[in-house]
C-alpha cells in the first residue's frame, strides 16, 4: 500500500476520528472538573482575585 493509498483509506480517516474524539472527551473532561472544584471550594483552589501565594491559605 502506498503512502498516498494509506492516507485515502478509510482505515486512516477512522483512526484519526476515533484518536481526536477521545482526546477531546479527557481535555473536556479535565476543564470540567477543574470549574466544578473552583465553583465548589476545593482547598486547593484559590479565589479568583488571590495571589498565588494565598493558596490552601485559612483566613
Amino acid at each position: 500500500m502506498s503512502w498516498l493509498d494509506y492516507v485515502q483509506s478509510a482505515e486512516l480517516w477512522n483512526r484519526t476520528l476515533q484518536d481526536w474524539q477521545l482526546e477531546s472527551l479527557a481535555v473536556l473532561s479535565v476543564v470540567a472538573l477543574s470549574v466544578y472544584l473552583r465553583q465548589r471550594g476545593s482547598p486547593e483552589s484559590k479565589a479568583v482575585g488571590a495571589p498565588h501565594a494565598a493558596t490552601n491559605v485559612q483566613g
